[in-house]
């Protein structure tokens, strides 16, 4: 898939936590082969194949070619729409909290302050 992925492939995609691992392992270390996603992980070779081809076909993995080896690393791209659907709902709850703050400090302002104890006789 091109960079402009579906929100809903990448968050499908993501969903997997194995696959997820490998995203991570992969962005961590900058660059890795199946190989060594398979002994990084309680996971099949073909099994991790599977993985990191759905992480290509989502946009969020690159690869490189060395002679026979595939050197798979994280295409910062692919989490565009991941990224930008946060975004949205992060602009969404800092405006309901700076809504939130201006009732409190309101419903403060209306209170009277705290009463004096009447004194004992």
């Amino acid at each position: 898939m091109t960079p402009a992925t579906d929100i809903a492939v990448i968050m499908r995609v993501l969903a997997d936590p194995t696959r997820r691992a490998v995203f991570e392992q992969i962005a961590d270390a900058g660059e890795l082969t199946v190989g060594a996603l398979t002994q990084r992980n309680d996971v099949s070779q073909p099994a991790i194949s599977q993985h990191v081809r759905a992480l290509k076909e989502a946009g969020l993995v690159g690869e490189r070619r060395d002679g026979r080896l595939i050197h798979y690393r994280c295409e910062p791209r692919g989490l565009g729409p991941l990224v930008d659907w946060i975004g949205h709902y992060g602009l969404f709850w800092r405006e309901r909290f700076a809504n939130l703050r201006t009732v409190l400090k309101e419903m403060d302002d209306d209170e009277p302050g705290p009463q004096p104890r009447p004194k004992r006789r």
